[in-house]
């Protein structure tokens, strides 16, 4: 039908850090403008406390920005470390897989290791060049 906007679809991958979190009020408040639907994504290597705890905070953000969302989790179970490339990587075939139109993320997280972690995977994600890509500070 002429004149009707295609379904854009916001990602935001989230770490837990004040900067992921960021990201994450910046895509709430940006997916209202372009009447998209917004979806965050925690990548880890297993479910935990602290897993559940990032989940319950991205809640409380979609609930204030008065988003219908649920945070979901993508594990990769028997990596004992998950490095940054492939945190990249595993997003950006969500991107693809789950048919994204834009990403939302971080440019780093909370400490000098988190920084390296997602800033690299941010770099992974922008690099692979498949949706426009906002990056928060």
């Amino acid at each position: 039908m002429a004149g009707e906007r295609p379904d854009v679809r916001i990602l935001v991958p989230i770490d837990g850090s004040d900067c992921s979190f960021r990201a994450l009020e910046f895509g709430a408040d940006m997916a209202p403008r372009y009447d998209a639907t917004l979806h965050v994504v925690h990548v880890t290597d297993s479910r935990d406390e602290a897993t559940d705890a990032i989940l319950s905070r991205a809640r409380d953000v979609l609930d204030a920005n008065d988003v219908d969302d649920e945070p979901t989790v993508h594990t990769d179970i028997g990596l004992d470390f998950r490095p940054a490339k492939r945190v990249g990587k595993d997003i950006v075939d969500i991107v693809e897989d789950e048919g994204y139109d834009h990403v939302v993320m971080g440019h780093h997280g909370a400490g000098s290791v988190e920084r390296a972690i997602l800033g690299s995977a941010t770099e992974t994600v922008m690099a692979a060049d498949r949706v426009p890509v906002t990056v928060v500070p």
